[in-house]
């Protein structure tokens, strides 16, 4: 049995960091919503019990690799010899760029060695094995466009329209504990009392990393000027990926022809429902 499911990016629709933890992470409130444009990763039969990943990325060791960690917490899980599997990654996704890639693939390994080894665990079980990967998995697995709040694990459906959207990489990568250990980060921004309904003054949500990450990273705030010349453009995550949303795909496509050099990136649509739970739906 050979298959291939893809591992679709995400944006970070606002991101407000309303606390710190006593354990130093970080309360969020953020909308998650799937993009069709990401990573891809093909199953098939592999020689002994091994789970055997290739391409290796460059600058992560096996035991960093998500897709690695996944497949051997579900084999823990299993508690038994499973077959081989060979995973090929066909990474489209940059690293360092706030768009869900390493989560994202994580997610798509979970849920495609689930059906690979027919173990029939739950998505509720396999969103939290996810959570022990990191925070932005289980959103992956369970594969609804979310309000997402905690450190982003607790995940209330949601519906945003779903536009085209120019997503600009600048050329640098972010390392996001060294955006949320700055002193001067937004920490105290009110908690809603209800969930987004994305309709009136878009004004109310922004991300709270945005201003440190302009401070840190002079490309990225290059970057917005550039996007925000069509309208409202904003940091994903903590970067390093900005966009700007439009109505239709030929508008966006027209913006992301005048694109400065030295700005990588796609134009995508945005979707509610995970593109991987389509496939996999296909698939059984």
């Amino acid at each position: 049995m050979s298959f291939s499911l893809p591992a679709p990016a995400k944006l970070n629709l606002f991101l407000h960091i309303t606390g710190r933890r006593d354990d130093g992470y970080h309360e969020l409130e953020t909308v998650f919503q799937f993009l069709e444009y990401g990573d891809e990763l093909a199953f098939g039969p592999a020689d002994g019990h091994d789970v055997v990943l290739s391409p290796a990325l460059p600058g992560v060791p096996d035991e960093h690799n998500l897709i690695l960690r996944a497949a051997r917490k579900l084999q823990a899980e299993a508690g038994r010899n499973l077959p081989g599997v060979h995973i090929q990654l066909t990474k489209r996704l940059p690293m360092g760029g706030g768009i869900g890639g390493g989560s994202s693939d994580a997610a798509t390994a979970l849920l495609g060695l689930n059906h690979f080894w027919g173990l029939a665990l739950s998505i509720d079980r396999l969103a939290e094995i996810g959570l022990q990967l990191g925070a932005d998995v289980p959103v992956f697995v369970r594969g609804f466009a979310a309000f997402a709040q905690g450190v982003g694990e607790k995940l209330s459906p949601v519906h945003p329209p779903e536009d085209w959207f120019v997503v600009a990489k600048p050329d640098c990568e972010i390392n996001t504990g060294k955006i949320f250990s700055q002193e001067g980060l937004t920490r105290n921004t009110p908690p809603s009392t209800i969930r987004p309904a994305f309709e009136g003054d878009a004004s109310r949500y922004r991300n709270d990393c945005e201003d440190t990450v302009c401070k840190l990273y002079p490309e990225v705030r290059k970057s917005l000027d550039w996007l925000s010349q069509f309208g409202p453009a904003r940091l994903t995550g903590t970067g390093a990926c900005i966009f700007g949303r439009f109505p239709t795909e030929s508008k966006a496509l027209e913006v992301w022809a005048s694109r400065p050099s030295g700005i990588t990136g796609f134009v995508t649509r945005g979707v509610n429902a995970s593109p991987l739970h389509t496939k996999l739906t296909e698939l059984e």
